[in-house]
């Protein structure tokens, strides 16, 4: 498939090892070993305190390892026992030809593979592209396509920069600062020609030719491929074009956006892959249509309006966003600078181009939308839940004012997690002895999650109360580094040492600080609030993490807010915030909490996916109906919960400041009602025999449902082959180990 050569990275950095471990280096360079927990262990194993040292990066722990440490483990028959397991292991993954998707989806062919566009990808924190719910769906995509073995590769940026660390100074203010990702010391490898050059593509952006080179992430059987502006022989301006995830201007925006969408596609045609489907993860990369489109139209000599219908039928697309002014909208001039010796290339005017992208025609002042483009250049479309999928058929009506709201061709696609990347290690081995070694495998069928009622209560309890514990030393670790970072007084840094008791209910809330995710709805009614948490005979504590935009400046009082209260005499030691978040803290939260708080606005809520990682650890999720919580939650015939449970009801009112009183009201009384009591309903030995009931019901309930999957699988019968197969759980079922 391709037509070029990538640098021998793995092979360079094998050198540097003893024979026996020469296998880790292409270990190394594979993401695969981020959803195996075997292979984590191993990377551990040769150093702990150097593994965490260097952020969980195996390149940069086998460059830095003292040689006699690895000429120890060389001769160590253990360590290479297990090395050989896992190497057989990752050897047979990557060769299995009879794959789910092989079976029943034989049209998807690594000859026309998948094509899948998206601004972000979050697969380990050791790759810092990621800025939040988007970016982890996107890894968590790519990783189950690989398991699934469909034909896919992956488009995205490579940020010098990433998107912005997060530090809090002592009046709680979040304060956003920036560090060098160093390319080379990073699990991906330049894409070279049999020159050894590297390969690059170009675009013009504004009056300028930009050379963009590719990168390489390995991921399990499934390449990601991001763009990079960082060359010498481009101008200093362009080579920041790829600097920051979502920061600068418009025309910064755009230009990445180009870069995303044209360059991709050039990127690709440069690799020799013809994608037999391009999916757009979001509005960034819709400018790939254009080029699409381009080629077509160079291809057949056909005008736009002859290939538009044959463009269409390759090109699907996913929304994410439920709200008008979230989706990405450009100036009229602002797209005269970028297009202007575009438009001609597609064979249509100013006005026929610039229509493409409006919302309402006829409008001279109306900006170009990347939503609209995608809806009329794609053949399907979807949201990322039902209710999304509903809030987005009603906010695109206007593109189609010959349907009534319920014929808007925009389905759903509920999103899901991927569940071997977020399953902690303790429950994924109870997993294993309860529900075989193949739980991950079969993680869409039912039955298998219904032998979870198999574990004995006590057993799945004290494997929790280890994973709270962890969370507790991962969180007072934090905190007493950002203290000692603030220059904060003495006394205050050791107490971080006596923040939280890993034995008393825990909740977490961790998200993007917006507004609209109300992080600080808990403080609406101080008192009560204190009421809850300052209790000594049924305490309760809560761990908060999450980064606000630079430029929301709510949102960084709402943090700023939070580190207020966690000051608060009689709760000090109840409320934490972790700052920076990341992939790393994101794990202990949703592996280690009693329950996942989560309180949008609805219906702003698109998906939202932390809470189902939850579910696969045994926590709860209390939450505001929205997003996948519409869909995951379940009640009794007298409307209590039995996998969880619900803020307020299945409805909601235009009036914020009224809805955020309900809310907050209906918070409260699940705490000091239903929510504190079941936990402390304990036995002699501790064990909370009916919160237990509850989180075997959300891990069997929700387990099966909201896995990516479940979700691939939906992708591919119902979006990027339709009719491939009429009963996926049951083929999912039968996915061979």
């Amino acid at each position: 498939m391709l037509n070029s050569t990538a640098t021998t990275s793995a092979a360079r950095l094998s050198v540097k090892l003893p024979h026996s471990l020469k296998r880790l280096a292409d270990l190394a360079y594979n993401y695969w070993w981020c959803w195996t927990a075997d292979q984590v262990s191993l990377f551990e194993t040769l150093n702990p305190d150097e593994w965490e040292r260097c952020g969980h990066n195996p390149v940069v722990l086998l460059e830095s390892i003292a040689y006699n440490r690895l000429t120890q483990l060389a001769i160590d028959p253990q360590y290479i026992k297990r090395l050989n397991l896992v190497v057989e292991k990752f050897d047979r993954y990557m060769a299995a030809g009879n794959t789910w998707a092989s079976r029943v989806a034989p049209q998807i062919s690594k000859e026309h593979p998948v094509a899948y566009f998206c601004a972000e990808f979050g697969l380990h924190e050791s790759l810092q592209v990621y800025s939040g719910g988007l970016g982890i769906l996107a890894g968590d995509h790519l990783k189950s396509a690989s398991d699934l073995g469909v034909p896919l590769v992956a488009i995205g940026l490579l940020y010098r920069q990433g998107y912005f660390h997060q530090r809090l100074n002592q009046d709680g203010w979040q304060e956003d600062y920036y560090i060098d990702n160093e390319f080379d010391r990073l699990p991906i490898e330049l894409m070279r020609n049999e020159h050894g050059d590297a390969i690059t593509v170009e675009l013009q952006v504004r009056s300028r030719v930009v050379k963009v080179q590719i990168w390489r992430v390995r991921v399990g059987r499934v390449d990601l491929y991001l763009l990079d502006t960082n060359r010498d022989d481009n101008d200093s301006i362009d080579r920041w074009l790829t600097g920051h995830l979502y920061g600068g201007n418009q025309e910064t925006r755009i230009a990445q956006e180009v870069i995303l969408g044209i360059g991709g596609v050039r990127a690709l045609q440069a690799l020799g892959i013809e994608p037999g489907v391009y999916h757009l993860n979001e509005g960034h990369a819709a400018f790939c249509l254009l080029e699409v489109s381009r080629l077509e139209i160079q291809r057949t000599r056909k005008s736009f309006y002859d290939i538009e219908a044959a463009v269409r039928q390759r090109c699907v697309f996913t929304t994410h966003t439920p709200v008008p002014a979230g989706h990405d909208v450009f100036s009229a001039d602002l797209m005269d600078s970028f297009f202007a010796s575009y438009w001609p290339q597609l064979g249509l005017s100013r006005e026929q181009f610039l229509v493409l992208g409006a919302r309402r025609l006829g409008d001279p002042w109306e900006p170009f939308g990347m939503t609209p483009l995608a809806l009329r250049l794609c053949r399907a479309a979807n949201g990322v839940s039902e209710l999304h999928g509903h809030v987005s058929r009603q906010m695109w009506t206007v593109l189609y004012p010959e349907r009534s709201e319920d014929k808007v061709p925009i389905g759903y696609i509920t999103n899901g997690v991927h569940a071997t990347t977020w399953t902690a290690a303790l429950i994924g081995d109870l997993y294993n002895e309860y529900l075989g070694n193949d739980w991950a495998t079969k993680a869409v069928d039912p039955a298998v999650w219904a032998k979870v009622d198999h574990i004995p209560d006590a057993e799945l309890w004290q494997r929790h109360q280890i994973l709270k514990e962890r969370l507790v030393a991962h969180t007072r670790s934090k905190l007493k580094k950002a203290r000692e970072g603030r220059g904060e007084h003495w006394d205050y840094i050791q107490a971080a040492d006596r923040v939280l008791d890993p034995t008393i209910l825990t909740i977490g809330f961790a998200r993007r600080f917006s507004p609209y995710k109300r992080g600080d709805l808990l403080l609406r009614d101080a008192d009560r609030a204190m009421s809850i948490f300052a209790n000594t005979d049924r305490p309760v504590q809560i761990i908060f993490s999450g980064k606000a935009h630079p430029a929301d400046e709510e949102g960084k009082r709402i943090i700023q807010r939070l580190m207020e209260w966690c000051k608060q005499p009689g709760i000090w030691n109840r409320v934490a915030f972790i700052e920076d978040y990341d992939m790393h803290t994101a794990r202990k939260l949703v592996q280690g909490v009693d329950v996942w708080l989560n309180n949008p606005r609805r219906p702003l809520e698109a998906s939202g996916t932390s809470g189902q990682k939850v579910c696969f650890n045994g926590g709860l999720n209390c939450s505001v109906l929205d997003g996948w919580w519409c869909e995951g939650y379940q009640a009794d015939a007298n409307g209590k919960g039995l996998n969880g449970w619900a803020i307020g009801k299945d409805a909601h009112t235009s009036d914020q400041k009224l809805q955020d009183d309900i809310d907050s009201q209906a918070l409260y009384a699940l705490l000091q009602d239903e929510i504190v009591p079941l936990y402390y309903d304990q036995d002699e030995h501790g064990v909370p025999h009916g919160w237990v009931k509850m989180m075997k019901a959300s891990i069997k309930t929700n387990s099966p449902a909201f896995n990516t999957h479940r979700m691939i699988a939906d992708y591919v019968t119902q979006v990027y082959a339709p009719g491939a197969v009429t009963e996926v759980g049951r083929s999912l079922a039968s996915i061979p180990s």
